[in-house]
């Protein structure tokens, strides 16, 4: 609770009031329209719920086009605009998944309907991108395959997407359904350090942290430090209530068998014998680490998370 009040108080801080005053015909620059939440609504969710559904109604209205320049976007400058993407995407990372993607697929909507009365203004195509960068970079901090998912199948499907870049937007989409939060982790078998064959799903703990990583991969080690200076977390996996497994995925077993060893004693590491994870598939590992966090029933909790997401749950364990 007290995450989505300072949430709420930086939103707060964040969003700009709207310029005001009489409106005009002629084309003219502004701050981004504020969003206004119902005194009514007091639980935290529900506020923040609100604001992600009513961000863009404002500033996506049909009925007036601002400025568009080299500058403006609707008659609000681009970094205004990248900072309200933002927010937008720290906002739906705080919501819980249905909510979300109820949030994107309204935004989308506002968006496309705004680009077929204005195609000329380049909102349409410049959100697109933000939205892409926001929740689908690799690198993003606030990335989310769920939602991109929810908004690549939008766009796999909009009149204002050229045909050449369907296939694109579909494979994303089918990708990023994989493994949703929610859902149980897809099941695969493993070979370990000892040469024994196991599977995802017979490994029991309260929580199991998934790796898909490698022991030369830089971010890999950094997190593996990262993790071995949280007593909390090694107090979890000595008490059973955590398990961490680090599957490699790639073909040069030999190169993984020379450096496993200097992997922490306590985690459970192997070697994908079968290749399934990347040729059937079965999980959708853009780059490494990849890191999924599962429940006692392999339910996902967190999916292809950031690392520092991934810390502040564990060090609640």
């Amino acid at each position: 609770m007290k995450r989505i009040v300072l949430l709420i108080s930086l939103v707060a801080a964040v969003i700009p009031l709207s310029c005001g005053g009489p409106k005009t015909p002629a084309p003219s620059a502004r701050n981004f329209p504020s969003v206004e939440i119902p005194a009514m609504l007091t639980d935290g969710t529900e506020r923040l719920d609100y604001m992600a559904t009513h961000l863009w109604d404002r500033y996506l209205d049909t009925s007036r086009l601002y400025l568009c320049d080299s500058l403006h976007f609707n008659g609000v400058t681009e970094e205004d605009v990248e900072q309200q993407m933002g927010l937008f995407s720290t906002l739906l990372e705080n919501l819980p998944s249905k909510n979300g993607k109820a949030s994107i697929s309204n935004f989308y909507n506002l968006l496309e309907a705004f680009g077929l009365r204005y195609p000329d203004s380049r909102v349409f195509p410049k959100l697109s991108e933000l939205a892409g960068k926001y929740l689908y970079d690799p690198n993003s901090p606030v990335r989310n395959e769920d939602l991109w998912g929810v908004f690549a199948a939008h766009l796999a499907e909009s009149p204002l997407v050229g045909d050449e870049y369907k296939p694109k937007y579909r494979y994303d989409a089918a990708m990023c359904a994989r493994n949703p939060v929610g859902s149980v982790a897809t099941d695969f078998s493993f070979t370990d350090t000892k040469g024994r064959v196991r599977t995802l799903h017979g490994i029991q703990a309260g929580h199991l942290l998934l790796i898909f990583g490698n022991p030369g991969c830089t971010a890999c080690r950094e997190l593996m430090e990262q993790m071995e200076q949280m007593p909390q977390v090694g107090k979890a996996i000595s008490d059973g209530r955590l398990k961490v497994v680090d599957v490699f995925i790639d073909p040069e077993v030999d190169q993984w068998k020379a450096q496993v060893h200097t992997f922490p004693k306590n985690w459970i590491c192997g070697y994908d014998h079968r290749m399934a994870v990347t040729e059937e598939r079965l999980y959708h590992v853009r780059g490494i680490p990849s890191l999924y966090l599962l429940d006692a029933d392999k339910k996902i909790l967190l999916k292809d998370a950031p690392q520092e997401k991934i810390l502040d749950y564990l060090a609640g364990l």
